[in-house]
């Protein structure tokens, strides 16, 4: 869950058959980022299921999707239940014989204060949802792609992993752990022919970012940054990662593709 803001954004339509026979879980994609990514693979060939914590907003994504002419699941998930990420395994087993990608996108902010001056209680969530949930979804893929002969992860990060952002400190900070755990899996599952990415987006024209984006001076501060002095468009977050799990980027793995309209990015 990069940084995002208010409205359900429309997405471009891209149709290929780049992703022809694939099953791909992409956890919170009712919505924003995680809605995009689920549409544009879905639109290159890809069987998906798509997921939220609210059953209405699992229904109606995935009723808007059908309409699309995509094949889509929707499932009710929280991804810090286990028996609720069980079932998205589950669906894409029987509904569509298996997992060949996991996009992990969900995370929270539940702090808007400096990192010294953030509670205890919120560091807990934000690394419980945004590292451990991501590791665990990983772990959980990892067995079905391994029966598939091989696949594809993506994390989802941000550009706040390369220029922490006041006052987003300790999401910034569970964003760089993201990257690092990109690098650590992907060194160990090359040999099942498993590539593990990540990609970090900029601020991005979607609900999560409205924190810094809401106001005139916020919009001001936020863009300084940005040499194309524009937020980014969900849909162009949702290339980034069709081109990841694509057999275009098959010699890539361990990697961050940072989409950010410039903006620096060097740890």
């Amino acid at each position: 869950m990069p940084l995002i803001l208010a409205q359900h954004v429309s997405t471009k339509t891209f149709h290929s058959s780049r992703l022809k026979g694939k099953v791909a879980i992409i956890t919170a994609s009712t919505d924003g980022i995680g809605f995009a990514i689920a549409k544009r693979l879905g639109n290159e060939g890809a069987s998906i299921i798509i997921s939220s914590r609210k059953e209405e907003n699992v229904k109606k994504a995935t009723e808007e999707l059908r309409r699309d002419g995509i094949q889509v699941e929707g499932v009710v998930c929280h991804v810090g239940n286990e028996d609720q990420r069980k079932q998205l395994f589950e669906t894409a087993k029987s509904k569509f014989g298996g997992l060949d990608i996991l996009v992990s996108n969900a995370a929270v902010n539940p702090s808007v204060a400096d990192t010294l001056e953030t509670e205890e209680k919120a560091w807990d969530k934000i690394f419980e949802i945004n590292v451990k949930c991501s590791w665990l979804l990983a772990k959980e893929a990892y067995p079905e792609l391994i029966k598939r002969g091989g696949g594809s992860i993506v994390f989802i990060s941000s550009i706040a992993a390369y220029q922490p952002m006041q006052p987003l400190g300790v999401y910034s900070v569970s964003k760089t752990a993201l990257v690092g755990l990109t690098k650590a899996i992907a060194n160990e599952v090359v040999r099942e022919n498993i590539r593990v990415n990540c990609v970090a987006p900029g601020i991005v024209a979607t609900k999560f970012a409205s924190a810094i984006t809401s106001s005139d001076l916020g919009k001001e501060t936020s863009l300084s940054i940005v040499p194309m002095k524009r937020f980014g468009k969900p849909d162009e977050i949702a290339g980034a990662v069709a081109y990841l799990v694509s057999d275009d980027a098959t010699y890539m793995t361990g990697e961050t593709l940072v989409v950010a309209g410039g903006t620096h990015c060097r740890l």
